[in-house]
């Protein structure tokens, strides 16, 4: 447990009971190795912590911009929670030295070790939540991930292709695009999303990629290239 100590100090929070915090740190592949392993997997607490995450970050951006529309901050909020922050914040903070991998997961450096990093933040965002209440959770996020909001609007980070895409959509045609997964393809470990966006139920844009972000991505930035938009930036 004193592994679990040196994360606590980390995070700021001592836990009441330890065994949440171990379980949001025990990935999948672990326990097809460690089937005695005492924890459950984490996706259960990954499930809360996605939605808590959300909720404290739509509370603080609603009361942050008041002059800014629904669109806009959605976009800021999605610049501040998808995998990729997440999963630099997770390493930021040396998330990844305790998490419980499997021997391959240990040892992959491609992007669904990303995914995994950012699964592990949300998880542990949720056993937080459990253990200590949306009180202390508030400040946990407000110093780990809200705390980016500066570096996101300063680089204009919120304005990624589906960001873009979301304004146009508002603006021009009073529509929000809906992203959908046409075909999945290969094993779990190298999955290939084939996803499209609809705006007004007519399909604008395919892309294709290693996870469901990154498809979407490139179908938004297809419904641009489209529409006729570059980077958002007009015709």
């Amino acid at each position: 447990m004193a592994q679990l100590e040196e994360l606590e100090k980390i995070l700021g929070t001592k836990f009441r009971d330890r065994q949440i915090l171990k379980e949001a740190l025990t990935h999948r592949s672990y326990l097809n190795e460690n089937p005695s392993w005492s924890s459950p997997h984490n996706e259960r607490l990954e499930f809360l912590g996605d939605a808590v995450l959300e909720l404290i970050t739509t509370e603080f951006l609603y009361a942050k911009f008041p002059k800014d529309d629904e669109g806009k901050l959605t976009s800021i909020r999605a610049a501040l929670v998808n995998y990729l922050m997440l999963s630099r914040i997770a390493r930021d903070i040396g998330l990844e030295k305790f998490l419980y991998l499997s021997r391959g997961e240990a040892n992959d450096t491609k992007k669904a070790r990303d995914v995994i990093l950012a699964n592990a933040m949300e998880a542990v965002i949720g056993a937080i939540y459990l253990d200590q209440g949306i009180g202390v959770t508030k400040r946990a996020i407000t110093d780990i991930v809200l705390s980016h909001l500066d570096e996101v609007m300063s680089k204009e980070l919120y304005r990624d292709p589906k960001s873009v895409l979301q304004e146009i959509a508002q603006e021009k045609m009073k529509v929000t695009p809906v992203y959908r997964v046409l075909k999945e393809e290969g094993p779990d470990h190298e999955k290939q999303f084939l996803v499209g966006v609809y705006l007004d139920s007519k399909l604008a844009g395919e892309g294709i990629g290693s996870f469901k972000q990154e498809a979407e991505s490139r179908a938004a930035e297809a419904a641009l290239s489209q529409l006729g938009y570059s980077n958002g930036n007009g015709k």
